[in-house]
């Protein structure tokens, strides 16, 4: 680690919780995140301030000025260009030390099974029901930690799924992939601080996951109602009956 870098994260470093070692650490890293979008901006821009080594963005949008409202890391002048290369751009001008790579493809459940296998974490930061269990699996597959959020109208909530640990829970224990169908911000609307906090939590769970540091949300939902101004934390169990993560014997 150069001296511009160790200035550059000083305020980690002082933290002997990373101190040198762990900010190493997250040099060293690879985090994948999947969406763009509300939840995916504000989580790579704390990753990318952070100092992860590098960063595959995955997004097949394109930037749309009602998407300006919460998803910061894009700009007006950005209407009409893929997300990926969006964000690719405004990160790398956030902290031009790291590496970014970027896919403007619609997620399969091949390049998913090669992500994971790759990454260190995995940020599920996508809007749709059908990704998140495609993202699961492949995580649940690899024993990649999955850091999972999600935020419509005032509420949000996040959790990690990591199957290093036999006694965690995946995706697939809270939300079986037969289950109802899902609302959309689209349709029902989000508040842009909403996805703000949610995606800054998922930064931090993955920051504790890669330094190895702290109590990640494994097992846990943490929940927020921004009405409110609550958070409730519930407790998860694996789901003896789940068809993705359950124990054959």
């Amino acid at each position: 680690m150069n001296d511009e870098e160790l200035l550059r994260y000083n305020r980690q470093i002082m933290l002997p919780q990373i101190d040198v070692a762990g900010q190493q650490r997250l040099s060293d890293a690879h985090v994948v995140i999947i969406g763009m979008g509300g939840l995916g901006s504000p989580a790579a821009m704390y990753l990318a301030s952070a100092g992860i080594g590098k960063l595959t963005l995955v997004d097949f949008d394109r930037v749309e000025i009602s998407n300006l409202q919460r998803q910061l890391v894009h700009r007006t002048s950005d209407v009409g260009k893929p997300k990926v290369a969006s964000a690719r751009e405004n990160l790398l001008a956030i902290n031009p030390e790291i590496s970014i790579e970027t896919i403007d493809e619609k997620t399969d459940d091949f390049m998913l099974d090669k992500l994971a296998q790759l990454a260190d974490v995995v940020v599920d930061a996508s809007d749709n029901y059908e990704t998140r269990f495609a993202i699961n699996r492949a995580c649940v597959e690899h024993r990649t930690p999955l850091v999972s959020g999600a935020a419509i109208r005032f509420e949000g909530q996040v959790s990690v799924f990591d199957k290093r640990n036999a006694d965690s829970p995946c995706y697939s224990c809270l939300y079986p992939e037969a289950g109802e169908e899902q609302e959309t911000c689209s349709e029902n609307g989000v508040l842009a601080p909403i996805v703000g906090i949610i995606g800054s939590i998922q930064a931090v769970e993955t920051i504790k996951l890669i330094c190895n540091i702290g109590d990640p949300l494994v097992g846990k939902l943490l929940v927020f109602d921004g009405l409110a101004m609550q958070w409730r934390s519930m407790n998860l169990q694996c789901d003896p009956q789940c068809k993705v993560c359950r124990k054959e014997h």
